[in-house]
This record gives structure tokens, sequence and C-alpha cells, in this order.
């Protein structure tokens, strides 16, 4: 069992004669980042919650000048079981941690290994609160360190044409870290020093060659870019969306805000933004329109809306619906997954999802539950006499229809258990996938355990999403109220879907009639073809998290507004299936028959 280690420094310090010890500060001027001693720690946990969860490793590099001086690494035992989940994510048993020190033993020994020097950590308000939650348990002083956080520095030199994000991992491949992050403490910790290193090496040109210069390195704001904060002036003080113009009036960012638009501009001005590209963006920008709405659900609607129209170069999300995959199940003599751009109508569909990766994934989760073939080709009736089966054929995957195996009569039920599993009740795949995590699990097969693992959660969130959506699709009209602040009642028009029209009454008005006049001139909405609604996947999504707010009242409702009984968001993801135990065989209950040849029991809303 692993116990707190020290490794000597390759070329120990000899103190001079008569010299004593002095703690570097961020006060102290003219300390070259060279001469100041830094230690990079990383920490696993049994949970994200520094007041309830306990650590289970810590890891730490200590180093000066590019120079490596030691090295802390130990288990620590928590007090309790690991979750499940975080077994497959960190690959750390709760058996590896029998006889592990316990957090008390080794706190005294990490904070003297760190003594003097500046710490140093991805995402550290998560690592150094973890650490001060264990120093006041153990009733022991918190040595007050300088800390810096090398996510904050990566916001500031790192931008989103090089890198989609700033975990360690995405940093590290970027900046060709000799070790790669896994999730254990002492290779993360190595992983954030090389990617310390690569970010002072950047930040050096902008001036930060200091200790006192690392100390604002994350909060400065450009003297032309506070200039430019008239560009805020005038703004309403009311929810909307706010449009940022270049100078041949071409939109080049819109946002959000659900408060004050005049506020929310004006933080683009400060030490609040922090994203490089913003910066580039408001120092190209000669005006801000504004677009006020009555309420925040409208505000964040017409900024999707917004975004899909114009393109903007500096938004990175709400890609276009078109482009979003799905996951269909064909309709031929022997059906087959597929993942496809469109919906059609009478097929089972899931989705949409974001890549084309995520898709492929539901798909293998399918797969991997029913042996249904995974031949693309279309097959027909009768086959044909040179037809050959393939290896999942031979190992009992597929019944092989392509040689006959199954006629359409016998490959039937495989089809129909798939279509039940997309558009009805998931049990079957979460089952399946919930009892493979468990056993690679316990057999401390941690990576294809998180791959079963994103496979589920990919089909259950497809799943889930498009027997949402479709609900909402199949709904002509509805028309839902929820209590404001002040008593009164924001009223919300959905059609097929999509965002039609909203209104806002005060407590002393009859919502009635305005109920009335927002049914009359809403928008008129075509009819989509379910899954698929007739707006934006990403504007139904926010649609639906509004009216299954508490509080939201269904006022008016032309159409069906109903779920499965039994349907995918049952399991939301596959924490759930594993660790929650939500996962249970399908009994034989009465209310499992269809209540209509082919349909599924249902539930009213």
């Amino acid at each position: 069992m692993s116990s707190p280690r020290r490794l000597r420094p390759s070329h120990p310090e000899v103190p001079a004669p008569g010299a004593t010890g002095v703690q570097v500060a961020l006060d102290e001027l003219g300390t070259p980042l060279s001469d100041v001693t830094f230690v990079v720690v990383d920490l696993e946990t049994t949970g994200g919650r520094a007041a309830e969860d306990a650590i289970t490793e810590i890891g730490a590099v200590k180093v000066r000048g590019g120079e490596v001086l030691g090295e802390f690494q130990t288990l620590v035992d928590p007090g309790g079981p690991v979750p499940p989940f975080i077994q497959v994510l960190t690959g750390i048993t709760t058996s590896m941690l029998v006889g592990a020190p316990t957090i008390g033993e080794v706190l005294p020994s990490f904070l003297e290994f760190a003594r003097g020097a500046v710490l140093v950590a991805h995402n550290a308000p998560f690592d150094v609160g973890f650490l001060r939650a264990a120093a006041a348990r153990s009733e022991r002083a918190w040595p007050g360190f300088q800390v810096v956080d090398t996510v904050r520095l990566a916001r500031r030199v790192v931008l989103r044409d090089e890198a989609p994000n700033h975990k360690l991992s995405t940093l590290a491949a970027l900046f060709g870290a000799t070790v790669t992050p896994n999730h254990r403490a002492l290779a993360d910790a190595r992983a954030t020093v090389d990617v310390l290193h690569a970010l002072l090496g950047r930040l050096a040109p902008l001036g930060v060659t200091h200790l006192e210069d690392l100390a604002t390195a994350t909060d400065p704001v450009p003297a032309d870019v506070r200039r430019r904060s008239t560009l805020a002036d005038g703004l309403p003080d009311a929810p909307g969306v706010y449009l940022f113009r270049g100078p041949r009036d071409e939109v080049l960012y819109v946002g959000v805000s659900t408060t004050s638009l005049r506020r929310r501009v004006r933080s683009y001005f400060t030490s609040a933004e922090k994203r490089g590209r913003m910066q580039e963006m408001v120092r190209l920008a000669v005006r801000v329109d504004p677009v006020v709405c009555a309420t925040p659900l409208e505000a964040r609607v017409r900024e999707l809306r917004l975004i899909a129209e114009h393109a903007p170069r500096y938004n990175r999300r709400s890609r276009a619906p078109e482009r979003m995959p799905w996951v269909r199940l064909t309709d031929e003599p022997f059906p087959r997954l597929s993942v496809v751009r469109e919906v059609r109508e009478g097929r089972a569909h899931i989705g949409p999802f974001a890549s084309r990766a995520l898709a492929q994934q539901a798909v293998d989760a399918l797969h991997a539950t029913f042996p249904v073939r995974q031949c693309t080709g279309r097959l027909p009736v009768v086959p044909s006499a040179d037809a050959h089966a393939c290896v999942l054929a031979e190992v009992g995957r597929c019944g092989a229809p392509c040689t006959g195996g199954q006629d359409v009569a016998a490959y039937a039920p495989v089809a129909a258990a798939v279509r039940d599993a997309m558009t009805g009740d998931p049990r079957d795949v979460a089952q399946a996938h919930a009892v493979r995590i468990r056993t690679l699990a316990a057999q401390e097969r941690f990576e294809e355990a998180a791959t079963v693992r994103d496979r589920l959660t990919s089909y259950v969130r497809g799943a889930g999403r498009a027997q949402r959506h479709a609900r909402a699709a199949a709904c002509r009209e509805l028309v839902a109220a929820r209590r404001t602040d002040d008593g009164g009642w924001e009223l919300l028009l959905v059609r097929h879907g999509r965002f039609a029209g909203t209104a806002v009454v005060d407590r002393r008005t009859d919502p009635r009639p305005a109920v009335a006049a927002l049914r009359a001139g809403g928008e008129h909405v075509t009819a989509s073809v379910p899954p698929a609604t007739a707006a934006h996947p990403e504007e139904t999504d926010l649609l639906l998290a509004w009216l299954e707010q508490p509080g939201v009242r269904l006022v008016e409702v032309d159409g069906e507004w109903s779920s499965p009984a039994r349907s995918a968001q049952a399991v939301r993801d596959a924490a759930a299936a594993v660790t929650l135990d939500l996962v249970v065989p399908r009994p034989a209950l009465v209310d499992d028959a269809p209540t209509a040849p082919g349909a599924a029991p249902q539930r009213t809303a």
C-alpha cells in the first residue's frame, strides 16, 4: 500500500552558511518566475463537494526553473467506500485504499512538502478547496498559500481556434505534454507541470515574467478595451438579446441577458470577462444593437434564432439543426440502424445528437443489446444463392437473414424490440449495459467500463430527447402559465415544439383575454415530422425545461400531451443506472399490455 513519499531532488540544495529561509510572497517585486518554487498538485476524490466528499489520492510535483525538485504521491483512506462511478472514472477501488493512511496522517507531510512554495492546480478552487476542508476537519491551520490556476491562465492565452476547451487533457495534447492525464493524481500533476511551463512561455511575450506579473495575469483589462465601454451606454435595463456589430455592419457576436442588457454588455469591458476571443471581438465592434424581450425565456429563444440566422464568427454554439445527426431504424424487410440527417415519417428515431460520434455510440449501444443486423446494404426477402454470413452470425450476434438464417417473420421480433427501445422502454439496453459496467469495474477493466458507460449515456440521452420532442412536435398548440414574482402571470404559446409567442400580465389583470389574444396573434407554425419539432432542437429543449418547472400550469392543449409510462427519461444517464439501481428486469405487469394494437402504455403529463 502506498504511503507518503518524497523523492530527493536530483540536485540537492545546500544553503549557504548562516542563510535563513524566506517565504516567497506575491507582493515581493522583482522575483523572476524562474526563481519561484511551484508545487503542482492534483487530487482524486469520492465526489465533487469538499464539505461532504473525501480525498482518495494526492499527487504533487515541486518544480523551479523548469527542473523537477521532488514528487509527492499517496493514496488516502477516505473513511468509506468509493462510489462505483468514481471507480470507473479513476480506477481507484475501495480495496486499493484498505490500509492507506488517513488524510489526518497525510496532510502534515504534504504541507511540509509544499512549504514556502506557490501552489498550482488545474481548476485550483476544486483541489485547494478539498485541501482546506481537510485542514479544517483536522483542526490544522491552513498556511495561506499563494495559488495559481492553470485553467485561468489558459483562458488568457489559448483561444478557441486552437482548442475547443481548457480541460487538462485538451491542453496536454495541445502542448505535447510528456505525460497523458488519466485521472490519477501524480500523472495529472505531471501533465499540469508541462501545461504550466507552456502557458508561462506564452505569457512571457505579454510581459508576465515575474511573480508579481503572474498575480494579475488573468485579470487585466487593456486600456483600449476599457475605453470601448461607451458601447453599453443607453442600453435598456431589461432582459433581451444584444448584437455586437463590426465596421461593415456584420454581426460579430450574439449574447443574451435574462435581467439587464446594460449590465451584461458592460461586463465585457471589465475584468469579469476572461475570454481572449471576446476581447478581440470587442476591439472590432463599433456598436451594440439591443433586442428587448418580454421574458427571460423569450430572450434565450431569440438568441438561438439570431445565432442560427447570422452565424456570427465569435459564437461557438447552436449548430444548424439540419446538420445534427439522428439514428433511424430503416423501413425494409430486415430493418437496420442508420445514422441520418433527416427524420422520415413512420420510422423510429432517436436524437438529434450533437455529433456523429455520439450518434454512433447510441447505435453501438443498441447493437450490443439486440441481435439486429449490422450490415449496411438492403437485403432481399429471398437471399441470393452466393450470399455469405459475416462473423457476427458465426458468434451468435446476428441471425443471418442475409443467408436465410432468419426469414422476415423470425426477424420481426428483433426489429420490434429495437423499435420499442428507441421509442419507449429503455430498460433492456440500460440493464445490459449496467451489468456490463459492474462486471468490468469488478475486474478493474476501467477503460472498457468507461467506453460502455459513454455508449449507454449517448443512447439514453438520444432516446430521451427524441421521446420528449416527439410529444411537443405532435401537439398542435399549447398555452401554459407561470406565476411571476409580483403575483402576475407569464404566458407561453408553443406550437409543434416551437416558441410562438409570450405575454406577461400583472396581478390586477384577468389573464384570460391575454390568453385569447396570444393564441390569435401567435406565430403560425407548420407541422413537423415527429420526433423532429418545428424549431431548433435547443429551442425545444428550452421550452420543455420551462414547462417542467414547478408551478407551471397547462391552460390550453390542442392535441395530445403525454409520454410513455416507461421511457428513456426514467434513466437519465449511465451514473443513474450504475449507482442508483434504477434499472430492474422487465416485470410481467398487466399495464404492460398495449391499450391499442401497437400502442405503448401512456400517461397524461
